[in-house]
């Protein structure tokens, strides 16, 4: 650590190796020290694009003393290898969405963080939205009264070109699964984490409208939420041109839907002071971004941004981080079940 700034080294240069160096980059606490890539080029162009050091190799990355934090940008299924190493190096990680592709996966990289002494995070942007805490602390306060329902909708969009161009994307090994474990599970971790965790799935998925990919491009499921109510999860990347996420909770007391980080509907039957407030600030607007529905690249750095901000705080504080690597598992143990229900037709149990 210079200058009270965190060195953050990222492992992978492809694209979202680019959104994470822009959010680093508006950080007090915290610089890219450089890039380290498998295709050498591609960790060079990512490098002279942010004025940063381009690593020759990952043994060279964790040697540097400049590394305080490793960020894992590589292909979904490829995540536990360097986190493992990092780790080991003594080095703090930071790991995208999904942790790893397997729940046993992800507990290999806890297991070593733990052991290792260093701190683990898990990348879930959508946590840190104003809109979504207000609506879990909503539900955590009891303003829903008896909770019935809990909905997520990710229609999403995705061409065959989207899939055609990354040899990882659409297959078990290296993209862990399709429209649910790449793209849906960000709905799915909201909705999970806001209702305090899922019981049971029992799920449905299909390849309808993609060539040349292993994995569902639409899927369905029903649950059971921990706190006794239902509801249901829909993902796909075949919506065209795509929809912003959409999640609707209802109780015997109130009814919440929320598009993204606008609030469409904000209703209980016991008002609060600040209820007016919350829709005037967060209700719907022009000029909000369809938040990566169409376009992987229409994302911005705000939530990035503030994620790295909790994390690195975290690590300088001797603090947990916000979302903690472990926060990571279940998002992804929720849909390697609705996998699992599909396959064996029969309503599983959540690990």
């Amino acid at each position: 650590m210079a200058n009270g700034r965190l060195g953050i080294g990222l492992v992978g240069s492809g694209m979202i190796s680019e959104f994470q160096a822009k959010a680093i980059g508006d950080l007090d606490n915290a610089v890219v020290a450089g890039f380290f890539d498998m295709v050498p080029e591609l960790a060079a162009a990512r490098a002279e694009q942010f004025g940063r050091k381009a690593y020759g190799s990952l043994d060279e990355l964790l040697a540097d003393d400049a590394v305080d934090i490793v960020s894992i940008c590589t292909p979904s299924g490829s995540h536990l290898e360097p986190s493992l190493a990092a780790a080991a190096a003594g080095k703090h990680v930071m790991v995208e969405k999904p942790v790893e592709v397997t729940t046993g996966r992800i507990d290999e990289i806890i297991a070593a963080c733990r052991d290792n002494d260093v701190t683990l995070g898990a990348i879930f942007p959508r946590r840190f939205f104003e809109t979504s805490r207000l609506l879990k602390a909503a539900v955590d306060a009891g303003r829903f009264g008896t909770l019935s329902l809990a909905d997520v909708a990710i229609k999403w969009f995705r061409d065959q070109a989207y899939y055609d161009q990354g040899g990882w994307r659409g297959t078990w090994k290296l993209d862990g699964g399709g429209a649910l474990m790449n793209q849906g599970i960000h709905g799915i971790d909201l909705i999970q984490w806001i209702m305090g965790g899922i019981e049971t799935v029992c799920g449905q998925v299909a390849t309808v409208a993609h060539e040349r990919i292993e994995v569902e491009d639409v899927a369905t499921a029903t649950v059971r939420y921990k706190n006794g109510a239902l509801g249901v999860i829909e993902g796909t990347t075949a919506a065209w041109p795509g929809s912003k996420i959409r999640i609707e909770i209802s109780g015997s007391a109130g009814n919440v839907v929320m598009e993204d980080e606008t609030i469409v509907q904000w209703e209980f039957a016991e008002p609060s002071p600040e209820d007016e407030d919350i829709l005037e600030k967060h209700g719907p607007r022009e000029g909000l971004s369809g938040g990566g529905a169409a376009d992987a690249k229409a994302i911005d750095t705000e939530g990035h941004r503030l994620q790295f901000d909790d994390f690195c705080g975290a690590i300088q504080a001797g603090t947990e981080p916000y979302c903690a690597g472990i926060d990571g598992r279940a998002a992804v143990s929720v849909i390697t079940s609705i996998y699992r229900s599909a396959r064996e037709g029969r309503i599983v149990q959540v690990d």
